[in-house]
């Protein structure tokens, strides 16, 4: 059994979370930026056994793709062509900036941690792991 890797993709960085072997936990992994994202998982699928990649979909309300998904379609093209052996999921990934914000507070961070974008990336990577995990 491999491991899953969410991905919450953006224009300037991306949240990385990871399970472990048996897919029980989520965890964040890091924060890369856009542009070296696939150097970043072909280094990374090299060291790790990845069984499939979580994709972020952000939805509007009434559940229409967001004007973000025109950069993620072409992203996911890539992924594809870069990784054919492994399969690729979109989660709805609606609200887990605040929630992950959400997050941030409740742990305790000062008002300056909380300014740190890649950490909210890092953690909305968690999220989207963690409900598809909750789903299975």
């Amino acid at each position: 059994m491999g491991r899953i890797v969410a991905i919450d993709y953006g224009l300037k960085r991306t949240g990385l979370a990871v399970t472990d072997d048996l897919q029980i936990i989520a965890s964040g992994l890091t924060t890369v930026a856009t542009s070296e994202l696939m150097s970043f998982l072909k280094d990374y699928t090299q060291k790790e056994t990845i069984e499939l990649f979580l994709v972020g979909e952000p939805k509007q309300m009434d559940n229409s793709p967001s004007e973000s998904e025109k950069h993620i379609a072409p992203f996911i093209k890539k992924l594809e062509k870069a990784f054919p052996s492994i399969e690729i999921k979109r989660v709805d990934e609606r609200f887990t900036s605040k929630m992950a914000f959400q997050t941030m507070i409740d742990s305790g961070l000062k008002k300056q941690q909380r300014k740190n974008k890649a950490l909210v990336d890092e953690i909305s990577a968690t999220l989207i792991l963690q409900s598809y995990l909750y789903s299975k």
